[in-house]
């Protein structure tokens, strides 16, 4: 077993990915929740809520800061795939910072059980930047193939399992 599987994850399997999963499911969350809250379906739960999934999501998104980098310094410099990742990271970092402003200057509101106006809006805008960040870095995957291993034909339990192959460690290597 390689050291790297440990942040950069198993052949087939990467950490970055889950991570940002959790990352993007607390923040739109929190984008849904200050929005009910604001239109006035939830009185003080939506604003608890908003805020609470807001600091899960800036916790979150530090695994997925740093695994995304361990990731990003494995690509080779001046590929279309090194900058669509560089594009992909820098459009996350910008909706963090609006994610991170909301949760700073909503504070105050959420202790009142509260969305305040420029929170609310600091939340929708990073909502939308992260939601570019993840059509960018769906490209990283999808479109330029990083760590898809394309072994259509593997077994079902064989693909899922939690150990690699020496099918996946020669595809990773092609």
């Amino acid at each position: 077993m390689k050291l790297s599987y440990l942040w950069h994850g198993l052949p087939g399997h990467p950490i970055h990915p889950p991570l940002t999963d959790a990352t993007i499911g607390a923040y739109t969350f929190a984008t849904a929740a200050a929005f009910a809250q604001v239109v006035g379906i939830t009185s003080h739960a939506g604003a608890y809520g908003w805020w609470i999934a807001l600091v899960f999501g800036a916790i979150m998104s530090a695994g997925s800061v740093l695994t995304g980098f361990l990731d990003w310094l494995t690509i080779t410099p001046g590929t279309p795939l090194k900058r669509t990742a560089t594009t992909h990271a820098l459009v996350m970092a910008t909706a963090s910072v609006f994610f991170v402003l909301a949760i700073i200057v909503g504070h105050k509101h959420y202790t009142r059980g509260l969305v305040g106006t420029w929170p609310f809006i600091f939340t929708v805008i990073g909502f939308g930047v992260m939601t570019i960040g993840g059509w960018l870095g769906g490209a990283i995957v999808f479109v330029h193939g990083m760590r898809v291993l394309s072994l259509v034909d593997e077994p079902a339990l064989k693909a899922a399992a939690p150990v690699v192959t020496p099918e996946e460690e020669q595809a990773e290597g092609a």
